[in-house]
């Protein structure tokens, strides 16, 4: 799964990473959160989605404020949380995500993500880790997104995170991992293409790096870029 995401830079210098999409009037006001060391779900986020409104007879990637946890139209509150992220396997067949694949996909821009090893398989004692490009460049995450109107008809953009089997460096912590696209695929994934399902494949293991961090990850209030600082091992492995 992918729960925990960090952005290392101001939102300004994300979106100058990102030239095929246009900022959209909503997101200004995420300024002030950014950089965001150790970012949760239910937070509010940058993201990147095809606007076929933002010109007439126009269309093109946008940038627009989302929050993570899936919430289609018809979702009810209350009860379990929203999924944070979708399986690649069943995006298109699962009632739940099949209708914002087919027309609602989304980049998720960031620099880096977290997860945990669970070192006795006991599930319990985790030891995690920072994962991100070898090279430090910031890069996108496969998502879908929906818009929700809660109790008061104010209507509320979300999004979910696309995941699928690991890579080599992965799968010695996890059996999940995001999906990663490649830049050149950014626009495919972005356009009208109903099923574009070949996309939804690990990323090559040779381009990412990880490293062990500290347990202080654990807890969202803990923000600061010591979060993602590299630790030989950590004595007391996160309990989660």
């Amino acid at each position: 799964m992918c729960g925990r995401i960090f952005v290392k830079t101001s939102l300004e210098e994300l979106i100058s990473n990102f030239a095929l999409a246009v900022k959209g009037g909503d997101i200004d006001g995420l300024g002030n959160r950014f950089p965001r060391w150790n970012g949760a779900p239910s937070q509010d986020y940058p993201i990147i989605i095809r606007d076929i409104i933002r010109e007439p007879d126009t269309s093109g990637p946008i940038f627009v404020t989302a929050r993570w946890g899936l919430m289609p139209p018809w979702a009810k509150p209350g009860g379990r949380p929203p999924p944070v992220n979708v399986r690649c396997e069943t995006i298109g067949s699962n009632g739940m995500s099949r209708s914002a694949y087919r027309s609602r996909r989304c980049l998720v821009p960031i620099n880096g993500f977290f997860e945990w090893k669970d070192i006795h398989g006991t599930g319990r004692n985790k030891q995690p880790y920072a994962i991100a490009m070898k090279d430090g460049s910031p890069f996108a995450l496969a998502g879908i997104w929906e818009t929700w109107k809660d109790d008061n008809a104010v209507s509320i953009r979300n999004f979910a995170i696309v995941t699928c089997e690991p890579n080599e460096m992965m799968a010695a912590i996890h059996d999940r991992m995001p999906v990663i696209l490649h830049r050149e695929d950014y626009e495919r994934w972005l356009s009208a293409e109903p099923d574009p399902g070949d996309l939804m494949t690990p990323f090559p293991a040779e381009l990412m790096t990880m490293w062990k961090i500290g347990r202080g990850v654990g807890s969202p209030r803990n923000d600061g870029p010591e979060i993602i600082e590299e630790v030989e091992d950590d004595p007391e492995p996160t309990l989660i």
